[in-house]
């Protein structure tokens, strides 16, 4: 194992022994292979660079309190990224390569894998690119696909936390039936005009349905969760056709229902954040980041929901996790488990 301070680790890039590769050409796949080679040999009008074409995801292996590795879910993973492709007009990386790859990723740097204990975990973070030098707008032919792995800490530093967010209608993240939908790189940096001044001042950025200002679409990079439980606890989340489907939505949606919960999908107005109890970001990299209040400086209001963690999301926060660290039965068979 890695002479590596494992609890200090943030959501910060690691450099791992190898990477794992697979290039499309002539309408195939080649077998994926490990490199130690970090660096990319592109043309320099390869449509990934001149016209976006690029989808990636993030998915991530945990040691068990058993010293088993289970990986989350990452036959979601390989679906999702299979959408983005089509999205971008891309060739979708077929299951069998994407599954080989994370696995050959996950085998050629065992000893990034992080303690138990610990906090952290091993990223992969898959990504698809097009390759085909072109100037004239259009879709390329040829493509790489790249797994890289990294060991990572907590995505919010302080591991289960309050984070405060804040809205903002003078940027929106993504389009209605846009790119919203898919995992692309272009999402994300439209977003850093919103994200960027929040951080400055020690916050995350809310994001707004693009048409109407009105709903709640994402918090920053990651799905909402609200919380009502003055009479029946609900569950609730957006629908859009502007956000990305979360996996650890979907795991969390699973695991309320099970425990007796109502879990609701549907446009969410931002004024509702005042009948909430509790709120929280959640997604792969955060898991969930509780939400401690939502501040709307245009129309001076502050919604608040408590300094600490609220006891719904922290139950479901240790229910979710205890099934990635093998502490509970794995009833959905969503970790794959690698005996190492």
């Amino acid at each position: 194992m890695k002479d590596i301070d494992w609890s200090k680790l943030g959501f910060h890039y690691t450099e791992p022994d190898y990477i794992v590769r697979s290039a499309y050409h002539d309408g195939k796949w080649e077998e994926p292979y490990a490199t130690q080679d970090k660096f990319l040999h592109l043309h320099v009008s390869a449509t990934c660079l001149q016209y976006g074409q690029e989808a990636f995801e993030g998915l991530k292996a945990f040691r068990g309190v058993d010293g088993k590795i289970r990986i989350f879910r990452w036959r979601e993973n390989a679906r999702r990224m299979a959408k983005s492709a089509e999205g971008l007009y891309m060739a979708p990386v077929p299951e069998e390569i994407f599954g080989k790859a994370i696995h050959l990723a996950l085998e050629k740097n065992m000893d990034f894998v992080p303690p138990y204990g610990t906090g952290a975990t091993l990223y992969f973070r898959p990504l698809l690119i097009g390759t085909t030098p072109r100037l004239g707008v259009g879709p390329g032919r040829d493509f790489e696909f790249i797994v890289i792995p990294s060991p990572i800490g907590p995505y919010y530093p302080g591991k289960f936390h309050c984070t405060t967010f804040v809205v903002n209608r003078h940027v929106d993240r993504a389009a209605p039936f846009g790119t919203g939908t898919f995992k692309v790189g272009g999402n994300y940096a439209s977003s850093f005009r919103a994200t960027e001044p929040a951080h400055a001042q020690g916050m995350d950025c809310l994001f707004l349905d693009a048409r109407y200002h009105r709903y709640i679409d994402e918090c920053s990079a990651a799905n909402f969760i609200g919380i009502k439980s003055k009479d029946q606890i609900e569950y609730l989340t957006p629908r859009s056709s502007a956000i990305l489907p979360s996996i650890t939505n979907d795991s969390l949606m699973t695991l309320a229902r099970e425990k007796g919960y109502k879990v609701t999908r549907r446009h969410i107005r931002l004024e509702e954040l005042a009948q909430m109890q509790e709120a929280a970001a959640c997604g792969t990299a955060c898991v969930i980041s509780p939400i401690d209040k939502v501040i709307d400086p245009e129309n001076n209001k502050v919604y608040s929901f408590g300094a600490e963690p609220g006891p719904i999301l922290t139950d479901l926060y240790r229910s979710l996790k205890d099934i990635q660290y093998g502490r509970a039965e794995d009833k959905h068979g969503w970790c794959e488990v690698i005996e190492n």
